[in-house]
């Protein structure tokens, strides 16, 4: 049955919907980057942000991908400072040479298909708390991530990391699932997981601190091993967790750098089989078909990403 309606309504589409991201923040983001949109010059800004603010730095990565194409911008072109509380996605598909960085919180989603920017948050210095205690960031965190870097001074919620295939993050603690269905990238996790975490990885690595040895018991390990930590492994963390430290000033991440090596022995390595596995049947194609540069050296024609 037809709904009522008064004579001569119209029944089919007569005007464009209203645009909801007239008032979006990225137009004044885009406006403050035209140096660098036009000529790849550095710019720096400042704005207040609120929870109505949603994907904030998504229409500014398409004005720089329009304009500079998929590799974007050198690391930190454009710089922006925020504070207060994000609304979701802040900082969805981020492109290259963009940074983020917000002293407060943030909604769920932060980093939702980050791009080879780079994400910062922390809570204020008078905030109150003590951030490895307290979440700063929501759920289903980095989801689908390819590329670029995030750190968090603080806990995350459920979900971490779903589906990350290639970016690089440092959080102080995270709720359940973290790392789910994770295919690509680098998680360190300086403090407590929730249960069930790395269930469905299959590829990139995570580092967990585990000082109290009880990691084990909130793994699904069906997918993945706990590996040696190895000098490479060392030498990734410190670097990560250094950044971390620069630009969240996080104590937990002094605490681990003032004594580097002990990182052998506090974290714990999740190896997905299947990436473990595809690592060695790369070695051994390396090791079987060199082929020489001419100058005396050996490389293999395939790149060990494309491989894997």
């Amino acid at each position: 049955m037809a709904a009522d309606a008064p004579e001569g309504t119209p029944v089919r589409r007569t005007r464009a919907q209203d645009s909801p991201l007239t008032d979006a923040l990225d137009w004044q983001l885009i406006e403050k980057a035209a140096p660098a949109l036009e000529r790849g010059e550095r710019v720096e800004m400042s704005f207040p942000i609120r929870n109505v603010n949603r994907t904030v730095g998504g229409l500014l990565s398409h004005h720089v991908t329009v304009a500079h194409g998929r590799s974007g911008l050198p690391d930190g072109t454009i710089h922006v400072s925020l504070t207060g509380s994000a609304g979701q996605s802040f900082g969805a598909w981020l492109a290259p040479g963009v940074e983020l960085s917000l002293v407060g919180d943030a909604n769920d989603y932060v980093g939702k298909g980050l791009s080879g920017g780079t994400l910062s948050v922390r809570p204020p210095d008078d905030a109150g708390f003590t951030p490895e205690e307290s979440v700063v960031i929501g759920n289903t965190v980095l989801y689908g991530a390819t590329a670029g870097r995030a750190y968090f001074r603080g806990l995350a919620g459920e979900r971490f990391a779903v589906r990350n295939s290639g970016a690089s993050a440092v959080v102080e603690g995270v709720g359940d699932h973290g790392c789910e269905y994770m295919t690509g990238g680098i998680v360190v996790v300086l403090g407590r997981t929730g249960r069930n975490f790395a269930a469905g990885m299959s590829g990139g690595i995570a580092y967990v601190l585990d000082d109290d040895g009880t990691f084990v018991t909130r793994c699904n390990r069906e997918l993945v091993g706990f590996d040696p930590i190895e000098k490479s492994d060392a030498a990734t963390i410190e670097m990560l967790v250094n950044e971390h430290h620069v630009r969240t000033g996080s104590t937990v991440a002094a605490g681990v750098l003032a004594n580097t090596h002990a990182i052998s022995t506090r974290f714990v390595k999740v190896m997905p089989h299947d990436y473990k596995r595809a690592l060695a049947d790369l070695e051994i194609e390396r090791n079987a078909h060199p082929v020489s540069t001419g100058g005396g050296g050996f490389f293999t024609a395939e790149t060990e990403e494309e491989a894997v």
